[in-house]
């Protein structure tokens, strides 16, 4: 078996989690491949010593490698997909951070989750990627795919701004506000939540568009196919706004006009049978509790 390993390091939480996982794999014999900066920071921290081959880009990764292990909170697991992008590489995430939808694995449960990736009992969870073309802007950021959400926000002023929204060509909704979500379902559980957006679950063929503090208090969140092609054009007082895909961010021009569809190829992510997404938002959101009780 071949795994490469992508992580953060979290000064106190981080470092037993992450013996624990070396551990486990030097033990049964699986060649592990580590992202070279990451590896230089456990080298650093004196948390291994033995020496591991690396991976710095996403053209070292290939169809030799079996799983892709991502030891950090979400974030971490949205950086791991610019390094797997269109390899089919599953993508399985320990949970170092906090909140956590997408990294499932808690540290208390390593050694027995890490069992069934060994023996290959795990499922696979095709995720829907958004990718973003722009007509009038020649910096925008060439990983041009989001898991979570593409947004559009105001950069300089607290002047709100306008997006002309079109669906599949019809003209849908002049947004006037603080910006724009498009989100995946993944992404549903993330800003586009923050901002009064639906739930949805991993599968659906759908897309969301959530505006954010828009100023037409009737302009509610959108529920669309996922085959859905989008076009954004964004106005206002500035010369620039912000575009941001998951952690990455850019800026556009004035009038820009954004395209925004489904990417042909999926990220897939590692499901445990005892860590599903309905148990996952029952213990995330504190669902079925009550305080008073």
């Amino acid at each position: 078996m071949k795994v490469a390993i992508f992580g953060q390091y979290y000064q106190n939480d981080t470092r037993p989690i992450i013996r624990d996982i070396f551990i486990f794999f030097n033990r049964n014999n699986v060649e592990l491949v580590i992202e070279a900066t990451f590896l230089k920071i456990l080298y650093e921290e004196k948390i291994i010593e033995k020496e591991y081959n690396t991976f710095s880009s996403h053209t070292d990764l290939d169809a030799s490698f079996d799983i892709l292990i991502s030891i950090g909170g979400d974030g971490t697991i949205l950086r791991a997909t610019t390094f797997v992008r269109d390899s089919g590489i599953p993508i399985l995430g320990i949970n170092a951070g906090r909140l956590g939808f997408l990294a499932k694995v808690q540290k208390e449960n390593i050694a027995s989750f890490l069992q069934i990736v060994l023996e290959k009992k795990y499922t696979i969870s095709e995720r829907t990627l958004l990718t973003l073309d722009c007509s009038r802007n020649d910096t925008v950021i060439d990983i041009n795919f989001a898991m979570n959400e593409i947004s559009i926000n105001r950069k300089d002023t607290t002047s709100m701004i306008t997006i002309e929204t079109f669906l599949n060509g019809e003209y849908l909704n002049s947004y006037w506000s603080d910006g724009l979500i498009i989100s995946t379902p993944t992404g549903s559980t993330g800003y586009s939540m923050s901002c009064g957006g639906p739930i949805l679950m991993p599968d659906v063929k759908a897309l969301t568009i959530t505006p954010i503090a828009p100023h037409n208090l009737t302009a509610r969140p959108l529920v669309i196919p996922d085959n859905t092609e989008i076009k954004l054009k964004v106005s206002g007082r500035e010369e620039q706004y912000l575009v941001s895909l998951d952690s990455r961010i850019t800026y556009i021009n004035n009038n820009s006009e954004l395209t925004i569809k489904k990417t042909p190829f999926q990220i897939n992510m590692v499901e445990i049978p005892e860590e599903t997404f309905l148990k996952t938002l029952r213990n995330k959101l504190l669902w079925g509790e009550d305080k008073r009780n």
